[in-house]
């Protein structure tokens, strides 16, 4: 909850059913109780990790909320430019341009609500 919001992750949980609903409490238990509860990175550093890994995997919903979550978990905006900066150098060009479209449009937004922190 502390790195995608309470509303997020109560929503997934919300919205499992008989089908899905083990495999959301295994997300949340493992990935995000165990996982990043540890203390071998701080949460911004497992942040860019996810950045670079979910843009070579052409996952942008994942990578949106992970950029937004970077955000909160105090990467910077010059910090955020060049991790996609050497995502664009070692995964490709495209990756990228795409990554860099999604990344304006989630600053865009939280400008527009007042919610970008200062660089």
């Amino acid at each position: 909850m502390a790195v995608l919001g309470e509303a997020y992750v109560r929503k997934n949980l919300d919205e499992a059913d008989g089908f899905n609903r083990d495999f959301q409490r295994l997300m949340t238990e493992y990935n995000w109780g165990f996982n990043w509860s540890r203390t071998g990175l701080a949460r911004k550093h497992r942040n860019l990790l996810n950045l670079g890994i979910l843009a070579v995997l052409n996952r942008p919903e994942e990578w949106e909320q992970h950029f937004r979550a970077g955000i909160k978990n105090g990467l910077t905006l010059a910090e955020l430019e060049d991790a996609l900066i050497q995502i664009g150098i070692y995964a490709g060009m495209p990756v990228a341009v795409g990554a860099f479209k999604i990344a304006n449009k989630v600053l865009a937004e939280l400008r527009e609500k007042g919610e970008l922190p200062h660089p």
